[in-house]
């Protein structure tokens, strides 16, 4: 069903924006999908279904309530200075196909949809400051922000989240190491993502260690067996693979996040039936480990493209509302 501001409020009332009402599809019929009322003020109630938001999380941001959220992850355009594309392939059997495999079989690769966004900014900090600044506004008390950004942007953030968090609620700087891709012959090949983690107040904020997935020891031998069995706590460094070309998880949107890499933030930062939100939220993988993990989740993004990747990830999927601030 779709709900339009318009039609709950009546004709004497307006949204904040008079030329357009929002439209929200609801899917499902469980709990989470009750119907919830689009108002001027106000996209999301604590009691209604997970949403995905297609529209500028510059717009979308302030209309929803401060403190809401117990975990923020925000992985945002790294400022590269170029199109990030991602074009998926996929290999099925055919007589006339030009590749030939096990026992003689031919195939044929069909290329699919391609997915690309624009990467480069002028003043990329005029653009991402005033949304860190709501990030921390819509942080939860006891909340936490993971920041999920490159070598290019990283040292400036870190100045800047200092300054609007305080330092004293700088957590962890954690880095993801992978192995994958080109190799530079003339530097040492870049090959590691950087999250900053920020509390919203040192001496309240929410972790719980026991809940994450734990790691094999690097030398089980010089543990006792019963630690061996259990395996260790990550550390601030994560080793840890992309999302296989082939694998299950592919979207084919280009920089999909890894669900491993989510799992342990989810785990650690929130706890069942809390809130999570991610306004960067590309191919959905957050809202995805959310799902899996019995979190709540609010997802935005302004490209199509991505929201489009995201309805075919949670589809069939009950008490999900889609919502086109565009609309």
């Amino acid at each position: 069903m779709y709900v339009t501001a318009h039609s709950v409020l009546g004709a004497s009332a307006s949204p904040r924006d008079p030329s357009h009402s929002l439209r929200m599809k609801v899917e499902g019929t469980d709990r989470r999908a009750s119907p919830v009322f689009v108002v001027p003020d106000m996209i999301w109630t604590p009691d209604g279904p997970d949403l995905v938001i297609q529209g500028d999380n510059a717009d979308v941001l302030p209309r929803l309530p401060d403190g809401a959220f117990r975990l923020v992850y925000l992985d945002p355009p790294f400022n590269t200075g170029r199109t990030q594309r991602r074009q998926g392939i996929r290999t099925v059997r055919s007589d006339t196909g030009s590749r030939i495999g096990f026992q003689g079989q031919r195939y044929e690769t069909i290329r699919q949809t391609l997915f690309a966004y624009d990467d480069a900014f002028e003043d990329y900090w005029a653009f991402l400051e005033p949304r860190l600044e709501e990030a921390w506004r819509l942080l939860a008390g006891d909340g936490t922000l993971y920041l999920h950004l490159d070598y290019r942007e990283v040292h400036y953030a870190k100045v800047l989240l200092d300054a609007l968090f305080g330092r004293d609620c700088f957590l962890n700087e954690i880095i993801w190491a992978y192995d994958y891709g080109a190799r530079s012959k003339r530097k040492w090949p870049s090959k590691h993502d950087t999250i900053l983690v920020y509390v919203k107040d040192p001496k309240t904020y929410y972790f719980n260690s026991e809940e994450v997935d734990r790691e094999p020891y690097m030398a089980p031998g010089l543990v006792t067996p019963e630690k061996a069995a259990r395996g260790k706590l990550p550390t601030d460094v994560w080793w840890h693979t992309i999302v296989s070309p082939t694998g299950r998880e592919k979207t084919g949107y280009a920089t999909q996040k890894p669900e491993g890499i989510l799992r342990r933030i989810i785990q650690a930062s929130s706890a069942p039936g809390d809130w999570v939100l991610d306004f960067f939220a590309g191919s959905g993988t957050t809202g995805a480990v959310a799902r899996q993990l019995d979190r709540r989740f609010v997802l935005v993004d302004a490209n199509p493209d991505a929201i489009g990747v995201m309805r075919r990830r949670f589809s069939g999927e009950d008490g999900i509302a889609y919502i086109d601030t565009d609309e």
